[in-house]
């Protein structure tokens, strides 16, 4: 482990953190498989091809023409990077990479290597003598549906590395609760025998939307059909300032579900009632994946409760997430019902605010 990311994890791991053993070994894809498709941002159209990798490499990327390999690791993570999840290292940055993280997360696929080409990369100054490749994933549908049947119809097996053995994957495990509360943004983790997820998403200006919860177990069977499915989303009074901004230039009503304020979806009818807050869980399980190191799983064994935790909020998720792991805190004795009403933000609010100040106070 290395950087910020191994910091943060020794910490937690003396209080409330640590490698708990799967009996499995760790994944990697049978055969190469390939997707291409438009970039959110750049709108230009790239390539991705997912490749088999050994056991303990973890999931990487490698942009054509730059060798540099970009683990998908918290560490090459950049802290504010507007509408998507993006990696950055050497001469390098991959953006809009948390479908693609998200679904071999929840579908096993621990060690990979993604070879990303084509499109129009933008080439931006980088220190003195370097310059910086500029390149997005394939968006795709807008969901990680695509990257779910590519994964399953290339199949997968048992990872081996350099010496031809397997390696057995460890899971990130929570002993005691642990949560961070920022602004209107709030994250919790309760320990659980099982990955458990409650989200929360509230729009008041958008009635078309409005205030939205889901709750359920994560597998990968509950994640192909009940997660994957779900598109990303935005707000039509929004989108020409985003692309003034130079943003969502891929973006269409062919990738995207788009939500007036005044006319509701333009572009119905979607695929669940509440699909913008499985979108939101389809994105966090790709920014939790980016605490996994070495093949182990990224996604801790817990019951993980968040309201409002969104890319698009001003505090974005990466950022809470590392705070997140080393801030322990005991949640258990306050008795809250994490099943019930904990998702609605006044309750929330109310409970976070007695126990966040005495905390900030120690």
């Amino acid at each position: 482990m290395c950087g910020s990311a191994a910091r943060a994890l020794n910490s937690v791991s003396r209080a409330a953190f640590s490698w708990k053993p799967t009996g499995l070994p760790q994944q990697t894809l049978a055969v190469a498989v390939s997707r291409s498709g438009v970039g959110l941002h750049s709108g230009a159209k790239t390539t991705a091809t997912l490749l088999p990798a050994r056991a303990g490499e973890g999931r990487y990327f490698v942009v054509e023409g730059e060798e540099t390999r970009v683990a998908a690791e918290v560490a090459n993570a950049e802290a504010h990077s507007p509408l998507c999840t993006a990696l950055r290292r050497g001469g390098a940055r991959v953006r809009t990479v948390e479908h693609l993280l998200s679904a071999m997360e929840a579908l096993g696929v621990d060690n990979c290597r993604v070879e990303v080409s084509g499109g129009d990369e933008v080439r931006r100054p980088f220190g003195i003598s370097r310059s910086l490749i500029d390149v997005d994933i394939p968006l795709l549908d807008g969901s990680a549906q695509e990257w779910v049947m590519a994964i399953r119809g290339a199949g997968q097996c048992a990872a081996k590395d350099s010496s031809g053995q397997k390696l057995e994957k460890l899971a990130p495990e929570i002993h005691e609760p642990v949560y961070l509360q920022k602004s209107d943004c709030f994250i919790a983790a309760l320990p659980s025998s099982r990955i458990r997820i409650t989200y929360g998403i509230d729009f008041p200006k958008v009635p078309g939307i409005g205030c939205q919860r889901f709750a359920t177990v994560l597998d990968a069977n509950v994640y192909s059909s009940k997660i994957a499915p779900a598109r990303t989303f935005c707000i039509f009074e929004e989108v020409e300032k985003l692309r003034s901004a130079g943003l969502i230039r891929g973006g269409s009503l062919e990738n995207a579900t788009v939500c007036s304020i005044s006319g509701g979806w333009l572009n119905p009818p979607l695929r669940f009632e509440d699909e913008p807050c499985r979108h939101k869980i389809l994105d966090l399980i790709g920014d939790f994946s980016l605490l996994a190191q070495n093949g182990n799983q990224g996604f801790p064994l817990a019951h993980v409760v968040a309201y409002k935790f969104t890319t698009g909020h001003p505090v974005p998720r990466l950022d809470l997430i590392n705070q997140w792991l080393v801030m322990p805190c005991i949640l258990i004795s306050y008795g809250i019902c994490w099943e019930g009403a904990l998702w609605a933000k006044k309750t929330l609010l109310s409970n976070v605010e007695s126990i966040w100040i005495p905390l900030l106070r120690r």
